[in-house]
C-alpha cells in the first residue's frame, strides 16, 4: 500500500510544478505522486505558515514531516537561522532538496523516520509540524513527545490539525508535555496549536 508517509512510494513518478503565493512572494515547488498534497499547497500548511512567528532564540528551526519542503523553504526565506527539514518519504525529501535550490534558499534536508536521521546533538528553537494523521495516533503522539525532547528550554512546537482529525486529544496530550499550550489561529475547521516548553 502506497502512502505519503511511506519510505519509498511505489506510485509512478509524474513530477509537476506548482506555485504558492505567500504574502508578496511567489514560490515554485516541484511535486509528484506519492507525496502529500501534490496538486497545491494544502489549506492546513498554508494556515500554519501564515501563523508562525519566528522567535529570537538563535538555535535552528525544524520542519518536521516536511513533505516537499513548503514550510521550511518559506520560513528560511524570512530568517537567517539555520533551518532543518526531515521526512520519512525519500521522494518527498528529494523534492525538498530540489525545491530549496529553485527557490534559492539553503536548508538542511534529511531523510528518515521521526528524528532518526537528524544530528543527535541538535536542539531546536522551533519545530513546525503538519502531522501525518493517517499514520495513526500513536505515531502522531510520538512526534509530539520527541519534539518536546528536541526543543530548547522555552522552545516552541507549532502544529496544524483539524477538529475532526483529533484536535481535542492532541491538545490534551500536548498539555501533559508542555508548560503552555494555546490555540493561536483557526479557520475552516483547522487549528494552529502552539506549545511552549
Amino acid at each position: 500500500m502506497n502512502h505519503y508517509y511511506s519510505k519509498n512510494p511505489d506510485s509512478k513518478s509524474e513530477p509537476k510544478l506548482i506555485t504558492y503565493h505567500y504574502k508578496d512572494q511567489i514560490f515554485t515547488f516541484k511535486t509528484d505522486h506519492g507525496v502529500f498534497s501534490r496538486d497545491y499547497v494544502d489549506f492546513g500548511t498554508n494556515l500554519l505558515v501564515n501563523s508562525i512567528i519566528i522567535n529570537d532564540d538563535p538555535n535552528p528551526i525544524l520542519d518536521l514531516c516536511c513533505g516537499y519542503g513548503v514550510v521550511g523553504i518559506v520560513i528560511k526565506s524570512l530568517t537567517n537561522k539555520e533551518v532543518y527539514a526531515t521526512d520519512i518519504n525519500q521522494r518527498a525529501t528529494d523534492l525538498a532538496v530540489y525545491n530549496a535550490k529553485i527557490n534559492k534558499v539553503e536548508i538542511n534536508v534529511y531523510n528518515g523516520d521521526l528524528f532518526s536521521s537528524l544530528p543527535k546533538e541538535l536542539k531546536y528553537s522551533q519545530i513546525l509540524l503538519n502531522p501525518p494523521i493517517r499514520a495513526g495516533k500513536e505515531i502522531v503522539f510520538n512526534l509530539y513527545d520527541e519534539s518536546y525532547n528536541r526543543l530548547v528550554d522555552s522552545g516552541e512546537l507549532y502544529i496544524v490539525i483539524q477538529k475532526k482529525q483529533g484536535k481535542d486529544s492532541s491538545f490534551k496530550h500536548l498539555e501533559q508535555l508542555f508548560n503552555k499550550v494555546e490555540i493561536i489561529n483557526k479557520d475552516k475547521g483547522y487549528y494552529i496549536i502552539k506549545s511552549v516548553k
